[in-house]
C-alpha cells in the first residue's frame, strides 16, 4: 500500500515537470552501500589544493604536532556534518537542490543554490584546477628543456605561458571526465586509487627518510612559532572551509543510500582513515624537505620536486591531480550542474551548467585566490561565511523545526505554486542567512575590530553556529505567511 503511495506521488511530482534527477529516488534507485561511501573521498582527499592549505599552517607558525592535530580535527567535524546533513536525503531521497527548498523556501533555495552551485563550484574550479596546473609544470620541466623559459617571461593576466600550457591541458581532462559521466569516473578512480595510495604512502616514507625518521618530523618547529589558540581555530575552520561545499550538498550523495546507517557509518570512515595518510604525508614533505635540505618549502610541489627519480616525481604529482579531478568533478562541477539545472531546467543542463561553471572558474582569474598564504586564507573565510549559514539554517530547520519530518507535497509544487510560504520565500531563513553571513565576513573589511577579526578568521564555525542559534530562535517567535 505504501509503496503505491509512493509511486503515485512519483507520477504526481513528474507530472509538474521535474526531470528524474530532481525526483525523490525510489528505493531500486538507492544502490549506495557502504562500501561506496567508505570510498567518496578516499581518493580526493589527497589534492593538491588541501596539501596547500595544510603547507600554510607551517607558514603561519604550527609545530608538527599541532599540524597533525588540525588536521585530524578537521577530518573528524567534516565527518560529523557530512552524515548530519546528509541524513535527511538517506531518508527521504532528496537531493540538495529539492532539499533546500523546506528550508528556504520554494523560492527562496534560489540564492543558496546560486551560492552552492555556481560560485563556489566555480571558484573552487578555478583554484583547484590552477594549482594542478602549477605541478604538472613540474612534470613538463623534467621532459622539455627550458619549458619554464617558454614565452620570454610572458604572462596574461598574472599567468605565465607555461602555466597556461598546464592548465588548459587540466582544464580539458577534467572537463572531459566530468562530461563522459558519474559512472566513467567512478570506475576511472577505483582503478586510480591503489596508485593514488600506494605513491602517497611512498612519498610519506621518503620524507621521513630524508629527515632521519619521524622522530624529527614530529619534534619540528617552523621559524616563527606561535602558540596562539585562535590560530589553530583559523587553520581547523580554513581546512574545514576545503571541504565545505561537499558538507552543505551531501544529500546529492546521501540520497541514493540504501540505508541511513550505510552512509552513518562509511562517511566517516573512509573519510579519517584517508585522512591519518594525508596528515602523515603532508607534515612528512614540508617538515622532511626542510630538514633534509635546510630549505622552507611550503608549496607542496616543490618539495616533491626534490625527489630525484624523475618516474616517482611524475605518478606522485598524476596521483594528487587524480584527486584534485575527482574533487573538482564530484564537489564542484557536479553540484554545479545539479543546482543551475535545477533552477534553470529550459536553459541549462547538468552537462551544459557544468561547463559554464568551468569556464567562469577559469575568467576570475582564481590564481589570483592561491598566489599567497594570506589570499587562500581570505578565500576560505568567504567560503566559509557563505556556507557555514546555509549548513546552520538546513540543520537547525530539519532537526529542530521539523524534528526530522519532511512534507514532501510542499517541496514538490506544480508550476506557479509557491509551497508552504505564501510568497516562496521563507523569510526566517532569509533573515538569518543575510545576518550570519554579514557578521563572520565583516572581520574581513573592519580590521579596525579585533572581534570581527577574529571571527573572520574561523568564518565557518562563527556562521554555523550563529545561523543555528538565530533560526532556532526566530523559527520559533516568528510565524511567517503561510499558503
Amino acid at each position: 500500500m505504501e509503496q503505491a503511495k509512493e509511486v503515485q506521488h512519483l507520477k504526481t511530482y513528474e507530472s509538474y515537470g521535474y526531470s528524474e534527477e530532481l525526483l525523490p529516488k525510489t528505493p531500486e534507485q538507492r544502490d549506495w552501500g557502504m562500501t561506496n561511501y567508505v570510498t567518496l573521498w578516499m581518493g580526493a582527499v589527497h589534492n593538491i589544493l588541501s596539501y596547500l592549505t595544510v603547507a600554510g599552517f607551517f607558514v603561519l607558525g604550527l609545530t608538527t604536532k599541532q599540524v597533525l592535530l588540525a588536521v585530524m580535527l578537521s577530518a573528524v567535524i567534516v565527518s560529523v556534518f557530512y552524515v548530519l546533513n546528509g541524513y535527511s536525503a538517506s531518508l527521504y531521497g532528496l537531493p540538495f537542490a529539492m532539499l533546500l527548498r523546506d528550508s528556504f523556501g520554494v523560492k527562496g533555495a534560489i540564492i543558496p543554490s546560486i551560492v552552492r552551485g555556481l560560485i563556489a563550484g566555480v571558484v573552487f574550479f578555478g583554484t583547484t584546477t590552477v594549482v594542478g596546473a602549477e605541478s604538472l609544470n613540474v612534470i613538463f620541466a623534467r621532459f622539455v628543456p627550458n619549458f619554464m623559459e617558454i614565452g620570454n617571461g610572458f604572462n596574461l593576466l598574472g599567468l605565465s605561458a607555461p602555466t597556461m600550457i598546464s592548465y588548459a591541458v587540466l582544464w580539458i581532462v577534467t572537463v572531459i571526465l566530468f562530461l563522459v559521466g558519474m559512472n566513467v569516473l567512478g570506475k576511472f578512480g577505483n582503478l586510480s586509487s591503489p596508485i593514488v595510495y600506494i605513491f602517497i604512502t611512498g612519498a610519506a616514507i621518503w620524507g621521513i627518510n630524508i629527515a632521519g625518521g619521524f622522530g624529527p618530523i614530529l619534534d619540528y618547529v617552523p621559524s616563527n612559532p606561535n602558540p596562539s589558540i585562535w590560530v589553530f581555530i583559523a587553520c581547523v575552520s580554513a581546512l574545514v572551509s576545503n571541504w565545505v561545499g561537499p558538507v552543505v550538498n551531501m544529500s546529492d550523495f546521501t540520497h541514493r543510500a540504501k540505508r541511513p546507517r550505510d552512509m552513518i557509518i562509511g562517511l566517516p570512515l573512509g573519510f579519517i582513515l584517508s585522512y591519518i595518510l594525508f596528515a602523515v604525508t603532508c607534515v612528512a614533505l614540508i617538515a622532511g624537505t626542510e630538514i633534509a635540505f635546510g630549505d622552507a618549502i611550503f608549496n607542496i610541489v616543490f618539495a616533491i620536486d626534490k625527489i630525484e627519480n624523475t618516474f616517482s616525481v611524475v605518478v606522485l604529482i598524476l596521483a594528487l591531480n587524480v584527486g584534485a579531478i575527482a574533487f573538482c568533478v564530484y564537489g564542484n562541477l557536479f553540484p554545479a550542474g545539479m543546482q543551475m539545472a535545477s533552477l534553470f531546467p529550459k536553459i541549462f543542463t547538468v552537462k551544459t551548467a557544468g561547463v559554464l561553471t568551468a569556464v567562469i572558474g577559469t575568467l576570475i582569474l582564481p590564481w589570483k585566490l592561491v598566489e599567497s598564504t594570506s589570499t587562500l586564507f581570505y578565500f576560505y573565510s568567504f567560503i566559509g561565511s557563505m556556507f557555514g549559514p546555509i549548513a546552520g539554517i538546513m540543520l537547525s530547520s530539519f532537526y529542530i523545526q521539523r524534528k526530522r519530518k519532511l512534507d514532501l507535497d510542499r517541496i514538490y509544487v506544480a508550476p506557479g505554486n509557491n509551497g508552504e510560504y505564501k510568497n516562496g520565500y521563507n523569510p526566517v531563513a532569509m533573515t538569518v542567512l543575510a545576518i550570519s553571513f554579514i557578521i563572520p565576513m565583516s572581520g574581513a573589511f573592519l580590521q579596525s575590530v579585533p572581534f570581527l577579526v577574529t571571527i573572520n578568521q574561523f568564518a565557518f564555525f562563527a556562521g554555523l553556529i550563529v545561523s543555528f542559534i538565530l533560526y532556532t530562535v526566530l523559527s520559533k517567535v516568528w510565524k511567517p505567511e503561510m499558503q
